[in-house]
């Protein structure tokens, strides 16, 4: 972007882009899904007021934001000419934010990540170590290859709430069933993507699934992705002996299915864009389930 570019960027188009860069409202739902997590889950429901004021909920919670935050800086760092191509309309680095700071800002989040979850546990800020460097080599390289770019996001979204129970240890069986969950739904959805963006993906080199195996091929995979997921769930929930959760599985099943009859007929960008979306409802349906859990 040329210096003249560069000084039409009002103080309000670099606030906005800044927000949009790190993902606010993905980290606002971040955060809140620990909360529901260590309230629903956790427990003991009823002390959810001195759980909300826990000084080290609150450390812990914003260790995970602030590099997720940092995660999603460094993605666009590296994403520049792959977004230009498949969503120029959300190009933030580089237009209204520096790519050196976006690069400084990337480093004092991690840095400030890390030592937030040091000071809830050494462990906790172990966990945030190995999720630093996990985003780094994902961003950096990992992203653009097939099935392992996915499978690290989908891990680090489980990982999310599963760092919970490293301070927290009381229900962390429940807790685990949630965290499949999320892995699940998350995994299913980064295929989704690629499959969206297979267009820019492909323009810039990448070896995603959809551009290694096809459309048809990986759509097969989904299913059996899928298979499994369901298969999973159901198995945990039984050997937990929850009927509770069996049921609320069950309900689950409608729009997980309503997903499979769309990814069976989907072709377009819109329409892979359309089941990225169902599947943020299912995740979202998912985790209400903690209400009855």
């Amino acid at each position: 972007m040329n210096a003249s570019a560069r000084s039409k960027v009002t103080i309000r188009d670099f606030v906005a882009g800044s927000v949009r860069l790190v993902r606010m409202t993905n980290l606002v739902i971040l955060a809140l899904t620990q909360y529901f997590t260590r309230i629903l889950l956790i427990g003991p429901r009823h002390e959810w007021k001195q759980i909300i004021s826990d000084p080290k909920m609150f450390v812990l919670s914003l260790s995970t934001v602030c590099i997720a935050a940092a995660g999603y800086i460094i993605n666009d760092y590296f994403d520049i000419k792959i977004d230009i191509v498949n969503k120029p309309e959300r190009v933030v680095v580089g237009r209204y934010l520096k790519r050196r700071w976006a690069m400084g800002a990337h480093q004092v989040l991690n840095v400030l990540g890390a030592l937030l979850g040091l000071l809830v546990s050494p462990w906790i800020f172990l966990v945030n170590v190995f999720s630093i460097t996990l985003l780094w080599f994902y961003s950096e390289r990992f992203k653009r290859k097939a099935f392992i770019g996915n499978f690290i996001v989908s891990l680090l979204t489980g990982l999310s709430l599963l760092i919970l129970t490293v301070y927290f240890p009381d229900n962390r069986h429940l807790v685990f069933i949630y965290a499949v969950f999320s892995f699940f739904i998350s995994l299913i959805r980064e295929v989704v993507k690629d499959m969206e963006d297979i267009k820019g993906d492909a323009a810039h080199g990448c070896r995603t699934l959809p551009i290694v195996w096809g459309i048809p091929r990986t759509r097969t995979f989904l299913y059996g992705v899928i298979f499994l997921f369901v298969f999973t769930l159901f198995l945990m929930a039984k050997v937990l002996d929850n009927p509770v959760l069996i049921w609320l599985f069950l309900l689950l099943l409608i729009p997980i299915a309503h997903m499979i009859f769309k990814l069976s007929r989907s072709d377009t960008k819109k329409e892979f864009k359309e089941i990225s979306n169902l599947c943020k409802i299912i995740m979202l349906l998912g985790l209400l389930t903690m209400l009855w859990a």
